[in-house]
């Protein structure tokens, strides 16, 4: 579960990391009686539970108090990624000198923590991984050993940091990780913290986002109650029909029935091309579901699909009538490949085909891809 930014900033201070003075506002008048006790210019950031609101047009500056105005009712007007805005973020606009980025989350193959620190922080952090790796610095952490400052200190000046804020920025990364502890988190992350014109520091972004299945103990020290709080409206149709979808930027649909194939079918297909989605059954695949997961995946567009499915405990066969029945259904006209393996395989095959669905036997999840990408450029192969 993500928190919203303010909430996580109450958190953050809560713990002794610097933040902005703010404000929450419901109204265009609120975010105007907020803005005359924290000054201007005002910065004005939409709380929606999604990342890459600035560059979606969500995180917007005011000069003066028309001009807020102005900027607050066309936010309250706008759409992020689907999801409406309902409340804005109001704070003082700190002059900056330069900004850093500060995380914590989970190495997936040691499953241990993971600090991660750059000397680049800001809305292109994605980008100075790729381009510029050695402006980013990673320290695994041992939970039993814990962390601490002098280790903090490490990171950052393996990061390139210069000695004036080593102390400080220590400071407030073990402070980032006890929260991340406290909370059962699986990323807290500040992009960016940054350094003030005048020296000091400040986190002018805050993000928490906890793990579901840690909910039952972490709820009760929650600023809000939990429920409610998928802000993606695909992953929260997802979980309604009981499967595990995570929205990506692609265009290639996947579904998948285990977590295993769904991983390794969108590694291979990101090679290549750009998943739209993680979607994966789990055992209780039906026609009913995967009818239902057909209309999930196709409500953003897409260029083809792909599905991955095994029949060891799942009646895969079952679940080739819902895929071929959503097809005819609805006129589905997409490139459909689909590997499906295990019990009752050679009946799923011939359902498959009966839909049109291009079937691929090989076990290999390669073979299928490479049938996907020949029908991408050569719709007729």
């Amino acid at each position: 579960m993500r928190l919203h930014e303010y909430e996580g900033m109450d958190i953050f201070e809560n713990f002794g990391i610097p933040v902005p003075e703010r404000g929450v506002a419901g109204t265009v008048d609120d975010a105007l009686s907020i803005a005359e006790r924290t000054g201007y210019p005002a910065v004005l950031k939409s709380q929606v539970l999604v990342g890459g609101r600035g560059l979606a047009g969500g995180i917007r500056i005011a000069e003066t108090p028309d001009e807020l105005r102005q900027t607050a009712e066309a936010l309250f007007e706008t759409d992020i990624k689907g999801l409406p805005v309902r409340e804005i973020m109001v704070s003082w606009k700190a002059s900056i000198k330069k900004e850093l980025y500060m995380g914590i989350t989970i190495d997936g193959y040691s499953g241990k923590p993971v600090a991660v620190v750059s000397t680049e922080g800001g809305v292109h952090i994605e980008q100075t991984a790729k381009t510029s790796p050695d402006k980013i610095a990673s320290f695994k952490i041992d939970p039993k050993f814990g962390f601490y400052p002098y280790q903090a200190a490490g990171i950052l000046r393996s990061a390139g940091l210069d000695g004036n804020h080593i102390s400080s920025c220590s400071n407030i990364l073990v402070r980032l990780y006890r929260i991340f502890q406290q909370y059962e988190a699986m990323i807290a992350e500040i992009n960016p913290l940054v350094i003030l014109d005048n020296g000091g520091l400040m986190a002018v972004d805050a993000v928490l986002e906890i793990d579901d299945s840690a909910m039952f103990r972490v709820k009760k020290i929650l600023p809000l109650s939990p429920e409610g709080r998928i802000g993606n409206l695909l992953e929260k149709k997802g979980k309604e029909i009981g499967v595990t979808y995570v929205d990506l930027s692609g265009d290639i649909g996947l579904i998948s029935s285990g977590a295993g194939l769904g991983m390794a079918s969108m590694d291979i297909i990101g090679h290549h091309l750009s998943p739209a989605n993680f979607l994966e059954t789990g055992g209780g695949i039906t026609a009913d579901l995967l009818y239902k997961c057909m209309d999930l995946i196709l409500m953003k567009p897409l260029k083809a699909i792909f599905i991955n499915i095994y029949g060891g405990i799942n009646p895969i066969h079952e679940g080739a009538k819902g895929i071929v029945r959503y097809i005819k259904d609805h006129g589905v006209t997409l490139p459909i490949v689909a590997k499906a393996l295990g019990n009752h395989q050679e009946e799923t095959w011939e359902i498959l085909k009966s839909g049109g669905i291009h079937v691929v036997t090989e076990a290999a999840t390669e073979k299928a891809v490479d049938k996907l990408i020949a029908l991408l450029n050569n719709p007729s192969a």
